[in-house]
């Protein structure tokens, strides 16, 4: 009896062992899985830097290049931005080590209308963008938008402009509930929180519209879509919109007065306001792709009067802008 007790003791004092042996194994695998995952989130922490930093140096690439154009231009004596110069119609493809690579494309923002135009700095509604909204929601066949929304959504006060607009009464109804911005558009993504607006609509709208910090700017005849030439004259058509652009491919416009006076414009009386040659703001996109990961940067870019350049906002959020036609540059 005395044995078969000892056994017993034995035998639980080897399933003890046992347990705790078990037990080591288990923390010490948890404490390697824990270790893994701190290694996995630093190594794609630092990745995920080093691929910013080269947007960063993407985004300096383009800015050069910018600087260049508008040197370019300078020497030539014509400051004229258009569809045909080469930072307009390519997407540089930059290699990288390690089989990586940096696309980078620089978009034309002079052709679109300028939501900040709008409304004033003093409050007031400018009718010439008003009107010029209109006409391009028109143009895009928006029926179920109008454009006194977005007017109502910039100005100050709490008072619908019409009963078409919308204030706070209607956006705090919203789940979840929110205000009117009350301010210039930041960006044009603001355009989803407009009362009436569908995903559709906004999809339609964003090629031919445009939130900068700045107003008064213009449009460029020379990069403006078909829809947005429309909207500068009541009598505007789609076919005379298209005729223009069949033009513009040909030669592009170095005056505005050779613009004016294009038969499209007979007896409309249009004039030079609110239009120009030149683009002053852009949209860098920057896609970088190295090590299995890809990292995007859509950053805007202001060229002085002077030809500087320097970066007015980033965003990391937008992917799948690259659309041009690749350009490699290789080394040297």
């Amino acid at each position: 009896m005395i044995k078969f007790a000892g056994s017993r003791q034995q035998g639980v004092a080897l399933i003890m062992v046992l347990l705790a042996m078990a037990l080591v194994v288990l923390m010490a695998s948890g404490m390697a899985r824990q270790q893994s995952l701190r290694v996995f989130k630093a190594g794609h922490y630092l990745a995920q830097q080093q691929g910013q930093s080269i947007a960063l140096g993407a985004e300096e690439f383009a800015k050069r290049i910018l600087v260049r154009d508008y040197e370019e231009d300078k020497e030539n004596s014509v400051m004229v931005d258009s569809p045909d110069e080469f930072w307009a119609m390519h997407a540089a493809i930059l290699p990288l080590d390690d089989s990586g690579v940096a696309e980078v494309q620089i978009d034309d923002l002079g052709g679109r209308i300028n939501l900040n135009d709008l409304v004033t700095a003093s409050g007031e509604v400018d009718p010439i963008t008003k009107d010029r909204l209109t006409r391009l929601f028109r143009a895009l066949g928006i029926t179920g938008l109008t454009v006194d929304p977005l007017i109502d959504w910039m100005d100050a006060d709490d008072q619908a402009i019409s009963a078409y607009g919308a204030e706070d009464g209607q956006y705090l109804m919203a789940d979840p509930p929110y205000r009117t911005g009350n301010q210039p558009f930041v960006s044009i993504t603001e355009l989803r929180l407009i009362e009436g607006m569908t995903e559709e609509i906004y999809t339609a709208l964003r090629p031919h519209l445009v939130a900068l910090p700045v107003s008064g700017v213009g449009i460029n005849v020379n990069t403006a879509t078909a829809q947005v030439l429309m909207s500068l004259h009541e009598d505007m058509n789609e076919a005379q919109a298209e005729s223009i652009i069949a033009k513009r491919e040909e030669e592009r416009f170095e005056n505005l007065q050779d613009f004016l006076a294009l038969p499209e414009f007979t007896g409309m009386g249009l004039k030079a306001n609110g239009l120009t040659l030149q683009t002053r703001f852009f949209e860098v996109v920057s896609r970088i792709t190295y090590d299995n990961r890809v990292v995007n940067m859509v950053s805007t870019v202001y060229r002085n009067p002077e030809g500087e350049v320097r970066t007015v906002h980033r965003d990391t959020g937008q992917k799948n802008r690259i659309t041009k036609e690749p350009y490699t540059f290789s080394e040297g």
